[in-house]
C-alpha cells in the first residue's frame, strides 16, 4: 500500500513539473506499411453509393497490418478519380471511445480521423498514449504513421515512470 502511494505521489509530481502546450514524441510502435489492405468489422453497416461513403456501427474494429482501430462508430470516405469512387480508402472517420493500438503502444481519444493516403493519424479530445509504463495526454495526437513520430498539444501532461521502487 505504501509502495502504492509514493508510485502515485511520484506520478502527480512528474505529471505536474511536465505540464507544457506541446510535445513531440518517437512513436516507434505506431511506424506502419499504410499500403497494406484495411479489414473492417462491426455490428452493422450502411453504404451511400451518392456520397461514397459507408457507415460502420457498433464494436467496429479496423485493422491493416498490426494497428488495430477500435470504436464505436466509424464512417469511411472512399477516393475518388474523375468524380467516381474508386474503391480505395481515402479517410477513416473514427467516433465513441476511439482506440488505436500497434505493438506496445496505444492511444485512446474520443475521436480520430485516419488519412490512409497520406498515413496520418489525428486524434483529438481527451486524448491519452501509453507507452510501456509511460503516459502522455492532451487534447490532439497527430501521428505520422510512415516515420513513426507525433506530436501532443492541448495542456500535454505526462508521467515518465524511472525505474525506482
Amino acid at each position: 500500500m505504501i509502495k502504492s502511494l509514493k508510485l502515485a505521489a511520484l506520478g502527480l509530481v512528474l505529471a505536474s513539473a511536465a505540464l507544457a502546450q506541446n510535445a513531440t514524441v518517437a512513436f516507434g510502435g505506431l511506424k506502419h506499411d499504410t499500403t497494406l489492405p484495411v479489414e473492417i468489422t462491426a455490428d452493422e453497416l450502411t453504404v451511400d453509393q451518392n456520397t461514397g461513403t459507408a457507415v460502420f456501427i457498433g464494436n467496429v474494429v479496423a485493422g491493416q497490418g498490426e494497428m488495430r482501430l477500435t470504436a464505436a462508430r466509424v464512417r469511411v470516405q472512399y477516393a475518388t478519380q474523375n468524380g467516381e469512387p474508386t474503391g480505395r480508402i481515402d479517410r477513416l472517420f473514427a467516433t465513441g471511445g476511439v482506440t488505436l493500438v500497434n505493438g506496445p503502444e496505444a492511444a485512446e481519444a474520443q475521436e480520430a480521423v485516419y488519412a490512409v493516403s497520406d498515413g496520418e493519424v489525428v486524434m483529438t479530445g481527451d486524448v491519452i498514449l501509453t507507452q510501456g509504463a509511460n503516459a502522455l495526454a492532451g487534447e490532439k495526437l497527430t501521428v505520422d504513421l510512415s516515420s513513426g513520430t507525433g506530436r501532443m498539444s492541448g495542456r500535454v501532461r505526462t508521467i515518465f515512470q524511472t525505474g525506482g521502487n
